[in-house]
């Protein structure tokens, strides 16, 4: 935003004196580990462990009463020497003769009474005020350093030519402490300054002005004073020294420091000061004595073009405020500034006024000033702050006589908006208004001049934008910093709009679409607000991607959430939800496609593994199961019949009998077969878990047959499952041909299984080797059965 448009009345002189105190220091010190600050140490001397490559030391307010050739010696690349506020009394300037680049050395606020001059040629700035010197310190070889920008010297008498060694240099600035400096009744004593831009003479604090040296200066373009005490009687004497360092045409700014006087000397100094070529006069601190009265005032012609006080302590309890302020208001100058002041008020002027710029803060001015004032017609910039004004409305009417205001501050005071209920009244040429730190609310936005371009609302009460306010089609800059407000204001109103401002405000969830409304942001501060970063965000996050980080400023670091505490501290660039969990439409139609694909799957994979059988096999194993456990024990004690179930294909039966069942049966053993053994009546199923559970083994007689036959498979299918049941390993295999394993169908798996896990026996070809095979088969039956048959007979 824009700052105060006050002109800087110090100009060369305070710019000038900044370059040449601090331009050295900083250049050197930016290297830190070539800068070492040993102040305020209690030192006594100089250390000795100093780094060698040191080139700025400050070794100020110590305790240091000498300085020798060892204590610096050994720095050669030494180029900034800070000694100030220590307790050296002698000075030999042949100490820094090891040190050829040496540029800056204070020796201020020190006790020296004398030095011994020393060939030295790489000085920039060389300060040796504020010392116990009688006479000015002075070397002719000063006379060498063609680089000296800045001399401070101290003295107690002053002779015409004791700046001579140094004439021909062309000084920046001097310094002269005159603190001590004193002269017989009616002598006078004088100077010649040759060639100083800026000369600074400081007094002593306590004692009224009574110095009548007489300076003369060349090419002088600022003078400051610094202590002045001046009353009604000694006021001609402080006039005629003034007298001959005002006389040359150069002298453009005049400054003034730590000033008490009478007003009624205060007003002869201006008048004085009014026909001398100075353009800007400053006076700072200034202290008001004894009374104040109606002084005439004669308003020549006038090269001043600034005034400008800060900081009035008036110790006149009672006086004409009008005399007061009718010398202020009056002045035929551009430009008056009188800051930090018990003004309680400023007189409009009489005629139509030269005023461009007035800077009133800190007063303590109310709604009254300048009210009906319609003399103020070439003010441009016009600044308030920090005082008493309340009512916005008032300030409003304030300007509508001043046809050339352009800029207005009226920050830092009790504004409020709303309390009037018709339109606010602007003078139309306001375009930068700054109405920050003031208590004003959504209303203020009713109460605008119309063709504003730069506005300041930071640090008020405003909760929202309206969206029915005044358009404001010239708005540029907008500051609504340090507010409530919620989310991003659009440019509906703001049709020109480039630089928003609204760090430090409420906004959780700003618009999404912020940058399609302002097309012309060049500039977008909105960090440092509360984000919700949810689905919301998202949105705005992927817009500020897209924009320039020139554009967005604090980007990326004060741009964080808020909520949820998850998120909290998160970099907004950092958030990333997903669009599947913030599109609730998107979320339901996945889920569906989910849900539609495993049933698609399931449904495959049922029918490739013949899930439906298996369900019916299950269900049938469960309900014969059901009925087994409802047979009285009794009938539970007649189940273990036959040996052996044997379970074949039909293709196989002539093997099976000829073969098997007679091998077997020669044994003694009980054997169960379907065609003889089945009960009438009962379901095949029913009848299949029957015999396998009354059988103590079952014997399976595998071929390409028996992968063909499903009923084959479905004993098969129960004996294992009853396998398991029991506990028991009631399986035999027997392998009457080879079978492919690809010839064995996907539903099949409990056979692919059977075949890969268990052991088989294979029948084989060769009738020498059939013995060995009716031996293992006997082996399977190695325990003897007691059966229980049907008629209770018992055999073995």
């Amino acid at each position: 935003m824009t700052k105060d448009n006050e002109p800087i009345v110090k100009s060369s002189c305070f710019v000038g004196l900044m370059i040449i105190i601090v331009g050295t220091i900083i250049q050197f010190s930016d290297e830190s580990e070539f800068a070492v600050d040993k102040s305020k140490r209690g030192l006594t001397q100089v250390p000795k462990d100093l780094p060698l490559k040191t080139k700025v030391l400050d070794m100020s307010q110590n305790y240091i009463s000498e300085l020798q050739v060892s204590d610096v010696s050994f720095l050669s690349e030494l180029k900034v020497l800070i000694l100030s506020h220590n307790r050296i009394q002698l000075l030999d300037f042949s100490v820094f003769k090891f040190n050829q680049d040496l540029e800056y050395l204070d020796l201020s606020h020190n006790q020296l009474q004398n030095i011994s001059c020393h060939p030295i040629v790489s000085f920039r700035h060389l300060d040796l005020s504020f010392n116990d010197f009688k006479a000015l310190p002075i070397c002719k070889e000063f006379g060498n350093l063609s680089q000296l920008n800045f001399l401070g010297l101290s003295a107690m008498k002053l002779q015409r030519l004791d700046l001579l060694p140094v004439a021909h240099l062309h000084l920046s600035y001097i310094l002269l402490d005159l603190r001590n400096y004193y002269v017989k009744e009616n002598e006078k004593e004088s100077l010649q300054v040759l060639n100083a831009k800026t000369l600074h003479l400081v007094f002593h604090p306590n004692s009224l002005f009574s110095i009548q040296v007489s300076i003369s200066v060349n090419t002088l373009g600022c003078l400051q004073l610094t202590n002045i005490k001046l009353n009604d009687d000694n006021c001609q004497v402080f006039i005629n020294f003034l007298s001959e360092l005002t006389r040359g045409p150069n002298l453009l700014n005049f400054t003034l420091n730590h000033m008490e006087t009478t007003w009624k000397c205060l007003v002869r100094v201006f008048q004085y000061l009014w026909p001398k070529p100075v353009e800007y006069l400053n006076i700072y601190n200034l202290t008001i004595i004894e009374s104040i009265h109606k002084e005439y005032f004669t308003y020549s012609k006038t090269t001043l073009k600034a005034l400008k006080i800060e900081h009035i302590t008036n110790q006149v309890f009672l006086y004409s405020q009008t005399a007061l302020y009718t010398v202020f208001s009056e002045m035929n100058i551009m430009m008056l500034t009188i800051s930090d002041t018990p003004f309680i008020h400023m007189l409009c002027p009489h005629a139509p006024s030269t005023f461009k710029f007035l800077n009133f803060t800190q007063n303590v001015f109310t709604d009254s000033i300048f009210e009906k004032c319609s003399t103020l017609v070439k003010l441009e910039t016009l600044i308030l702050r920090k005082n008493g004004l309340k009512d916005l409305f008032k300030v409003g009417l304030m300007t509508k006589d001043m046809p050339s205001l352009e800029i207005l501050d009226v920050s830092w005071n009790s504004l409020e908006s709303g309390r009037h209920e018709e339109n606010c009244t602007w003078v139309e040429s306001i375009v930068v208004l700054n109405l920050s730190s003031n208590i004003l609310t959504d209303s203020v936005f009713r109460c605008l001049p119309p063709r504003i371009k730069v506005l300041d609302l930071h640090s008020n009460k405003i909760k929202s934008i309206p969206k029915q306010v005044i358009k404001l089609e010239a708005l540029q800059e907008l500051n609504v910093a340090f507010n409530y407000l919620t989310d991003l204001p659009g440019c509906g109103s703001f049709s020109r709009l480039s630089v928003l401002i609204i760090d430090h405000n409420s906004v959780s969830h700003p618009s999404t679409d912020f940058f399609q409304s302002c097309q012309k942001m060049k500039s977008v501060k909105a960090g440092n607000n509360p984000f919700h970063c949810t689905c919301d965000l998202r949105e705005f996050v992927k817009n500020i991607g897209q924009v320039s980080s020139e554009v967005i400023e604090g980007w990326p670091d004060s741009y964080k959430c808020d909520y949820p505490d998850g998120y909290r501290g998160t970099p907004l660039e950092d958030f990333h939800m997903s669009e599947l969990s913030c599109n609730i439409t998107l979320l339901i139609v996945t889920i569906g496609a989910t849900m539609l694909v495993l049933a698609v799957t399931m449904t495959s994979l049922c029918i490739y593994l013949d899930l439906p059988w298996y369900l019916r096999m299950v269900c049938q194993w469960t309900q014969t199961r059901h009925r087994a456990r409802n047979v009285p024990l009794e009938e539970l004690q007649r189940n273990l019949q036959f040996h052996a179930f044997i379970s074949y294909s039909g293709h196989d039966s002539f093997w099976v009998k000829r073969e098997l069942l007679p091998n077997l049966e020669k044994e003694g053993m009980q054997i169960c077969l379907h065609e003889r053994n089945f009960v009438p009546g009962k379901s095949i199923v029913e009848n299949i878990i029957n015999c396998i559970e009354k059988s103590y083994k079952s014997i399976f007689v595998l071929s390409p047959n028996f992968v063909q036959s499903e009923w084959c498979h479905y004993e098969l299918y129960f004996a294992h499952h009853n396998l398991f049941h029991e506990g028991s390993n009631n399986l035999i295999l027997i392998l009457l041909e080879p079978i492919p394993q690809n010839s064995i169908p996907n539903k099949y798996h409990k056979l692919r299984a059977l075949m890969t896990q268990r052991t088989y026996l294979e029948w084989p070809k060769e009738k020498s080797k059939r013995g060995l095979f009716w031996a293992n088969i006997r082996a399977a039956f190695h325990i003897k059965l007691t059966l229980v048959t049907e008629n209770n007979d018992v055999k073995s």
